[in-house]
């Protein structure tokens, strides 16, 4: 069980709890210029020591369910699958699906530059109204059967009825989505291969939606690597970027009245083709993490996700990391540093360790970090706290001021000394 902790730069100074929680409270605004922190009791301590990427079995965190395979390439195995055949719906996993049928009888060197783009935008940022467009234009549901009679898939199957104009309600299981990417890798011909993968692997930390996508596998293991990403629920809004405000919101207006809204699962596409599966859980909080990692693509991973009705987006995301750092995934390196909670909402990341015109982004609230080293810098001042150390992110390439690191020690005490000038 994590230890609940509070960042206190004078330890031999308390404060009365209830009056230190509801001053920094109300006075986080001075620094972050966002909104105030959900729970500063919610902070978690780091999860200690470098991540390894061999345990022994997938640690699943609790009210998680959870559906993984990974592939060996280089030897042909499943090196983990738990529930592998277990449907959930897709939301933006599915965009590999709708990206394949569309180039499944043409090259990308042929398609027109509007498509070039749009696919892009779809690939990279996960961008909805790209897949909107190849929803609406292409079938909608019979995108999915299509790729399923092609593919050989077992467990995917297009939205239930009703809902089949939402894309991101698409059925699939971790094995299906492990054999979309060895067909990607080993059947699609080579333009189609390259296109799609050249694309995956330049990822965006934001998504369109403003939702920071670099979770799971993007977070778990150095590069090489290249990801598919999804998320569907009903999270905050999206804070990922160098503005000073989000600009989208974690609620889908186009997702039905019955069901969940949705991030990366709208359509305005109205096809009705198959019926789909009707026992995929539409309701809970999803976020799955897809890809390969290593050289060569060496492994492929497929880790599908629900979390507990009100889970927040930072929760989620760092669920899924420790799930995806507990994977024995050859190939994979896991990131040197120390992963760590953090506390409040909208906390910026700098590109040095100062405040002022620097932003890079913005975390989601509460998740974990992992922190390369750290230096002095700026002494920042969020009364009752006051601090001058400052953590470096190598993951975000720039610095959070310790005051938002869940720890109680101004300095970390097991993180070094940064060494070279960032």
């Amino acid at each position: 069980m994590l230890r609940i902790a509070r960042h206190s730069p004078t330890p031999a100074r308390r404060t009365p709890r209830r009056l230190l929680v509801a001053t920094a409270a109300f006075l986080f605004l001075s620094f972050t210029g966002a909104a105030l922190p959900q729970s500063v009791a919610a902070a978690t301590e780091p999860t200690g020591g470098s991540v390894s990427a061999a345990p022994a079995s997938p640690q699943v965190p609790a009210g998680v369910t959870a559906g993984v395979a990974v592939f060996d390439r280089q030897t042909g195995a499943f090196t983990e699958q738990l529930a592998p055949a277990a449907t959930f719906r897709s939301a933006s996993v599915v965009k590999l699906l709708i990206a394949l049928d569309f180039l499944w009888n043409r090259s990308p060197d042929s398609i027109p530059a509007a498509d070039r783009t749009r696919l892009d935008a779809m690939l990279r940022s996960s961008q909805d109204a790209a897949a909107n467009h190849y929803w609406s234009t292409y079938g909608g549901p019979a995108i999915v059967e299509r790729m399923v009679t092609r593919l050989g898939l077992a467990d995917t199957a297009p939205p239930p009825a009703g809902y089949e104009g939402y894309w991101g309600y698409t059925a699939m299981s971790a094995r299906d989505t492990v054999k979309t990417y060895r067909h990607i890798l080993e059947s699609a011909p080579a333009p189609v291969r390259d296109f799609v993968m050249e694309r995956l692997r330049q990822s965006t930390r934001c998504a369109s939606d403003s939702f920071d996508q670099h979770f799971g596998i993007a977070g778990a293991f150095d590069r090489p690597w290249a990801v598919k990403q999804g998320w569907s629920g009903r999270y905050a809004k999206g804070n990922c970027g160098s503005v000073s405000t989000a600009a989208a919101s974690g609620t889908d207006a186009s997702a039905p009245a019955s069901a969940p809204s949705s991030a990366s699962t709208s359509s305005s596409s109205s096809a009705s083709t198959g019926a789909g599966d009707a026992s995929v859980d539409l309701s809970r909080p999803a976020l799955h993490t897809t890809g390969t990692v290593g050289a060569g693509d060496r492994s492929i991973v497929a880790v599908l996700t629900l979390h507990p009705d009100g889970t927040s987006y930072g929760k989620a995301y760092t669920d899924l990391g420790r799930l995806t750092r507990s994977l024995n995934v050859p190939g994979g390196t896991a990131p040197k540093g120390k992963w760590y909670g953090t506390w409040g909402q909208d906390v910026a990341v700098r590109t040095g360790p100062v405040v002022g015109d620097n932003l890079l982004t913005r975390l989601p609230a509460g998740v974990e970090v992992l922190v390369g080293c750290q230096k002095k810098g700026q002494l920042v001042s969020v009364p009752p706290y006051t601090n001058d150390w400052w953590a470096y992110l190598p993951q975000y390439g720039g610095y959070v001021t310790n005051i938002y690191i869940s720890h109680p020690a101004n300095q970390l005490p097991d993180v070094p000394l940064c060494t070279d000038p960032k």
